[in-house]
C-alpha cells in the first residue's frame, strides 16, 4: 500500500513566499531579534548617506541660507541676531571681515533653529558649508528614524515600518531639506518627535482609562479618574514647543495633537462605560492635560529665547525694562509682519496648490556648473519631491479620510492608524488653507511629508492583502506593492541629481520637468 498524500491547506490558509519568509524570521528569536534592530539602523543609515555626502555643495549661501546662517552665526557670536553689512554673502564664502554689527536686527522666526545651525558652524567655522548644514542633515537623517518608530507603533509591524521609513529616506522634498540650512527640517525633527510621545503616551494611559472599577463597583463609573502621572505627555509638550521655537507654525501642531489627546481620553472613558465621558474628557481630564502639554511647551520656547532676553542688544530688547514685556512687544511686531506677507515671489505657492505640486521652489541653479559630458550643463537644487510618493501619498490619505468619515457614520470603531496620520496631516496643511493671499513656498511641506509616508505605508499593507483573504488576492496584492516600490526608487534614482545640485546635461534636466511649474 502506497502511504496517503498529506492534506494541504485550503488555499485561504496557505502562505504566499512572503509571509512564508516573514514568519521563518520575525518568529526565530535570533533572526527576530536582530531584524528588529537591524531594520531601523539601515533605513536610518540610508538616510544618513543620501543626506551627508557632499553636503558642502554647493559652496554658496541657497536660497533662505543667506537668513538663517548669518542669523545663526550671529547668535553664536552676539547671543542675539545682529544687523549685516554689505556684502554679507560674499563674506562668508572668502572667510573675509564679516559686516557684522551689534545693532538688534528684525528677525520673524524664533531663535531654536539657528541655534541648531548654529552648533555646526562653531565646529566648522562660518565658511565651512558642511557645518552650516550639518545640524538639518542629521535632523533629516533622525526624522527618518521617528517616522520607522511611529510607524512601528501605530501598526506593529517591521515591515510597514520599514517600507515607511525608507519612502522618506528616499524622498526628494526631504533629502533637499535636510542638505539646506533652512528651518523645516528641524521644525519637521519636532513636530515627529512630539507625534511619537503623544501616541507612547496614549499606549500608557488608554488601558488605565478603559478600566471600568476605577473608584467603586459600580458597573457605571460616573466620571472615572483624572490621570496627572502622564511623562510622555510632558515629553510631548516639550517636543512641541521645541517645534514652536523653530517655527511659529508649530503652534498648529500643538492644537492639533492637544485636542487628539481629549478626543482618544473621550472615547476610552466611552468604552469603559463611563456615564458622562465627554464631559469628563472636557472639564476634568482637559485642564490637567493642558497643563501637562501646554506649560512645557511654553516653557520650552522661552527658554530657547535666553541669548535674547540675557543681553541688551536684541531687537526690541530695550522697548520695556521688564524684559518679558519686552518679548511681548517684540512677538507683537512679528505677528504684524506674518499677517501682512503678502509680497510677491516667482516660486510663491499657495497652500490649494501643495497637493497638485504645481509649483516647487529652485534651492540653486548653476548654469555653468562644471563638465558634465556635453557642451550645455545645467547644476539645479530643486524641491521636487518623488512624484510618485507625493501623488501616491495624497491619494492614500484621501482614502484613509474616507475610511474614517464612513467607520463614523457606520458606528464602527475607528483606530489611530487611520486617524493619526490624518491629524499630522491637518496640522501641518489645513491651516496654510487660511491665508490665501500670504507669500508661502511648498517646501513647507517637508512637514507633512512624514504623514504622507505614513498614510502611504499603511495603504500599502491593505493592498498586499490580509491574512484572512484569499492566495491569490495576497499574491496579486503583494506584488503590485513590490513592483510600486521598485518604480519608486527607480524615480527616486532618476531625480536625485537635481536634488543635489549634480552637474547634468540641459537635455537631461528638462526630462524631470514633468509640469510647466516645475522649471
Amino acid at each position: 500500500m502506497t502511504a496517503p498524500l498529506p492534506l494541504l491547506p485550503p488555499p485561504e490558509q496557505r502562505l504566499t513566499r512572503y509571509e512564508r519568509l516573514r514568519d521563518r524570521v520575525l518568529q526565530d528569536p535570533d533572526w527576530g531579534r536582530m531584524v528588529r534592530w537591524f531594520a531601523p539602523l539601515v533605513v536610518t543609515a540610508l538616510a544618513a548617506v543620501l543626506r551627508l555626502v557632499n553636503l558642502g555643495h554647493p559652496h554658496q549661501l541657497a536660497f533662505d541660507e543667506t537668513y538663517y546662517v548669518k542669523d545663526a552665526w550671529s547668535l553664536w557670536t552676539l547671543g542675539y541676531e545682529g544687523t549685516w553689512g554689505k556684502d554679507a554673502n560674499e563674506a562668508f564664502i572668502t572667510l573675509q571681515q564679516l559686516p557684522l554689527s551689534d545693532a538688534g536686527a528684525f528677525v520673524v522666526h524664533p531663535p531654536l533653529g539657528k541655534w541648531l545651525i548654529a552648533l555646526g558652524m562653531a565646529v566648522g567655522g562660518p565658511d565651512n558649508t558642511v557645518g552650516w548644514r550639518i545640524a538639518t542633515a542629521m535632523l533629516g537623517a533622525a526624522t527618518v528614524l521617528l517616522v520607522y518608530l511611529v510607524a512601528r507603533r501605530l501598526t506593529g509591524s517591521i515591515v510597514v515600518a520599514t517600507v515607511a521609513g525608507t519612502l522618506l529616506a528616499i524622498d526628494g522634498l526631504s533629502i533637499v531639506m535636510s542638505r539646506t540650512a533652512l528651518l523645516d527640517g528641524p521644525l519637521t525633527f519636532f513636530l515627529l518627535l512630539g507625534a511619537l510621545f503623544i501616541l507612547i503616551d496614549r499606549d500608557r494611559s488608554i488601558p488605565v482609562l478603559e478600566r471600568a472599577d476605577f473608584e467603586t463597583d459600580s458597573p457605571a463609573p460616573m466620571w472615572g479618574p483624572v490621570l496627572w502621572r502622564r511623562p510622555w505627555l510632558i515629553a510631548a509638550g516639550i517636543a512641541l514647543g521645541a517645534a514652536c521655537a523653530v517655527k511659529w507654525s508649530g503652534l498648529y501642531a500643538l492644537a492639533a495633537f492637544g485636542l487628539y489627546v481629549v478626543v482618544t481620553d473621550a472615547l476610552a472613558r466611552r468604552r469603559a462605560g463611563v456615564v458622562l465621558w465627554p464631559t469628563a474628557a472636557a472639564f476634568r481630564q482637559g485642564p490637567v492635560s493642558f497643563v501637562l502639554l501646554v506649560l512645557p511647551a511654553l516653557a520650552t520656547y522661552l527658554v530657547s529665547w535666553t541669548g535674547w532676553l540675557v543681553t541688551d542688544g536684541g531687537y526690541a530688547r530695550q522697548s520695556d525694562p521688564n524684559p518679558l514685556i519686552a518679548l511681548w512687544n517684540y512677538h507683537e511686531a512679528i505677528l504684524n509682519f506674518h499677517v501682512g506677507l503678502s509680497t510677491g515671489h516667482p516660486y510663491a505657492s499657495p497652500a490649494w496648490e501643495w497637493p497638485l505640486l504645481l509649483r516647487p521652489t529652485a534651492v540653486w541653479v548653476a548654469g555653468d556648473p562644471g563638465p558634465c559630458g556635453v557642451d550645455h550643463c545645467i547644476a539645479v537644487i530643486s524641491t521636487i519631491p518623488n512624484p510618485l510618493i507625493w501623488y501616491s501619498g495624497v491619494a492614500a490619505a484621501l482614502y484613509l479620510l474616507y475610511r474614517l468619515v464612513r467607520g463614523w457614520a457606520e458606528r464602527r470603531p475607528v483606530g489611530p492608524v487611520l486617524s493619526f496620520p490624518l491629524v499630522g496631516l491637518a496640522a501641518t496643511y489645513v491651516p496654510w488653507l487660511l491665508f490665501p493671499e500670504r507669500t508661502i513656498f511648498q517646501f513647507y511641506t517637508v512637514a507633512m511629508a512624514p504623514f504622507l509616508v505614513l498614510a502611504l505605508a499603511v495603504v500599502l499593507r491593505q493592498i498586499a492583502g490580509r491574512r484572512e483573504d484569499t492566495l491569490h488576492r495576497r499574491q496579486s496584492g503583494e506584488r503590485t506593492v513590490m513592483v510600486f516600490l521598485v518604480v519608486v526608487v527607480l524615480v527616486s534614482a532618476f531625480f536625485y541629481p537635481v536634488w543635489t545640485g549634480m552637474s547634468v546635461p540641459y537635455d537631461f534636466w528638462l526630462l524631470h520637468n514633468w509640469l510647466p511649474g516645475w522649471i
